[in-house]
């Protein structure tokens, strides 16, 4: 699996530099310097200013850079109340599929073994008295 996130950085880079500046103050400077320092400097692309922006030939990755960026930076409190319920929804479904693929109860068909036969370690602690002695027969090499 390829990770397109340095392309998607650079693609990214390269369309916020068509936006006004009033905008590109919206974002934190911390974050266009990460996306700058983790970008694919030698990916090549260019933005065709006579296309849209849903009309450009971009990367999954860079549309949902620019979804988060949209959504964190420049929609309202309405468009991101929206946003975030339209998102809720989104992965209530993807969990919906999955129970729906995966039931819940993957364990039922599991027996229980409750018989399991355990031993107990007992430890002899010797007393103060003999591991001085033992220390002092090995340090003498006496048996």
């Amino acid at each position: 699996m390829e990770d397109n996130f340095p392309k998607a950085y650079k693609e990214v880079i390269e369309i916020l530099k068509h936006f006004p500046k009033r905008d590109i103050n919206k974002i934190p400077q911390k974050w266009i310097d990460l996306l700058n320092r983790k970008m694919d400097k030698s990916y090549e692309f260019q933005v065709d200013i006579n296309k849209s922006l849903e009309e450009q030939d971009l990367l999954e990755e860079t549309k949902d850079i620019l979804a988060n960026l949209y959504r964190d930076y420049f929609a309202d409190e309405k468009e991101k109340a929206n946003i975030r319920e339209k998102e809720k929804q989104e992965i209530e479904q993807i969990e919906k599929e999955k129970r729906e693929k995966y039931p819940v109860d993957v364990f039922k068909e599991r027996k229980y073994i409750p018989n399991i036969k355990t031993t107990e370690v007992i430890v002899k602690k010797q007393s103060r008295l003999i591991r001085i002695k033992n220390f002092i027969k090995k340090i003498l090499h006496i048996d």
